[in-house]
């Protein structure tokens, strides 16, 4: 005897899905891109600008001079401020209440204060102090010089970057030693390492991600920062194309040179940090982030 069975609908295939069109999208994109093409044929199309005259002095001994001095600022400013930020940092989470004082109220003063004000004070120590020497506290002194020739131009500039940059760099050292779990600290001092060596093998590295990018975006502006010397009459990028248009009156061309040059080595810097931070993730993520090179292979595959 046969059973009347009903035969098995075949599957049914899954809906087709259709993205959205962002049509809306699309035409702000085409708008904002049109406006892009304008500004940049305006300024590449005004004489005013005077792109002749910028070429012309882009790489003049006098502006690689103070490009030179601009880079030693930066190097020199970077390097020691932030030793010194990291010496500072280290006090002020001790537990010792005079190194902790001291650290802090280092940062309030040197963060209270305009660092135009603190570049011109440095200027003019040698009112202050017309000899500084070298002795005991409250002691007899061995030796001692005049300020006007200890304390120059450039070395005034340096004093009062490093000083101010310590200040923030401290800061930035502190934030990122406090993202680290304590409890990571307190396992590594259970093992008999000393806290020296913790603070070098385990919590620096770990908070390297979060001082990176700060000390990056710390970096940058300490690199147009510098520009400021000029004011003290410091030889650098800014100050030597003011020197030249004073006697030329091409103003625009050459702010237009320092324009260029800052742009240029503040991209440098921004491809390092982006790297710099690639290489500190291998820790935190499973994959590394895609690199510019390799997201445009991928968009061309």
């Amino acid at each position: 005897m046969t059973s009347l069975v009903a035969p098995e609908a075949p599957p049914s295939s899954p809906p087709r899905t259709v993205g959205a069109r962002h049509v809306g999208r699309w035409v702000w994109a085409a708008v904002v891109l049109v406006l892009v093409v304008w500004a940049l044929r305006s300024v590449a199309l005004n004489p005013a600008f005077g792109w002749g005259t910028v070429t012309q002095y882009l790489f003049t001994t006098a502006v690689l001079r103070g490009l030179a001095t601009t880079l030693l600022l930066t190097v020199a400013t970077t390097v020691v401020g932030f030793l010194l930020g990291i010496g500072l940092a280290a006090m002020r989470l001790s537990g010792n209440p005079v190194l902790s004082s001291v650290s802090w109220g280092y940062v309030w003063l040197f963060r209270s204060t305009p660092l135009l004000v603190q570049l011109l004070f440095w200027y003019n120590v040698g009112a202050l102090y017309p000899r500084l020497g070298l002795g005991i506290p409250f002691g007899p002194t061995f030796f001692s010089v005049d300020s006007v020739n200890l304390v120059s131009v450039l070395v005034a500039a340096l004093l009062g970057l490093i000083l101010h940059e310590a200040a923030y760099a401290a800061e930035i050292v502190r934030g990122g030693i406090l993202s680290v779990d304590a409890g990571q600290s307190e396992a590594a001092v259970s093992l008999g390492m000393t806290r020296a060596r913790v603070l070098r093998r385990i919590v620096l590295p770990q908070a390297m991600r979060s001082i990176i990018p700060a000390t990056g975006n710390m970096v940058i502006g300490t690199l147009k920062g510098t520009s400021i010397v000029s004011v003290i009459a410091v030889t650098d990028l800014l100050y030597s194309v003011q020197t030249i248009y004073n006697r030329t009156y091409e103003i625009i061309p050459l702010l237009l040179v320092a324009t260029v040059w800052y742009v240029i080595l503040t991209s440098v810097l921004s491809v390092g940090q982006y790297y710099v931070e690639r290489y500190y993730a291998r820790g935190a993520e499973r994959t590394l982030p895609p690199t510019p090179l390799q997201r445009l292979r991928r968009s061309f595959r």
